[in-house]
């Protein structure tokens, strides 16, 4: 018997260094459902037309589109997907930065590999007009 209480005392001690984490979330979610609950009670209620309106990036809203009959123009869809590209792509710089010590000569070659690849391939669409709005 003495062996399984050592056992749950190993559990449970092991098991405590975790309570100022639940103490953290419990907190936070805590904090979010008061905000969320309060700020309608407290916060002003002054409706009008605007407010119940779609808002579209600082401009007057309109029933119909307005370029092309509907279509929205692909400069829009290039520019999101090369924003994308790149931006996942820079997202690999962070663990170098992290790990950049350990690595040595050879992370540090093969970060300045993957530098040259991004550049060639923004210099490409730069070349080919991607990032014109013309």
């Amino acid at each position: 018997m003495s062996m399984l209480q050592a056992q749950s005392a190993d559990v449970s001690s092991g098991l405590g260094i975790y309570f100022p984490l639940v103490v953290m979330f419990v907190l936070a979610a805590g904090f979010a459902v008061f905000s969320a609950l309060l700020g309608p009670l407290l916060g002003p209620s002054r409706y009008n037309r605007a407010k119940f309106e779609a808002y579209e990036c600082g401009i007057e809203p309109s029933p119909q589109p307005v370029a092309g009959g509907g279509r929205v123009p692909v400069a829009y869809y290039l520019t999101a997907m090369l924003f994308i590209l790149f931006d996942i792509e820079m997202v690999f710089l962070y663990p170098f930065a992290v790990s950049a010590d350990a690595l040595g000569l050879f992370g540090l070659v093969e970060i300045f590999l993957f530098i040259a690849t991004v550049g060639f391939a923004y210099a490409y669409v730069w070349r080919r007009g991607g990032l014109d709005w013309n």
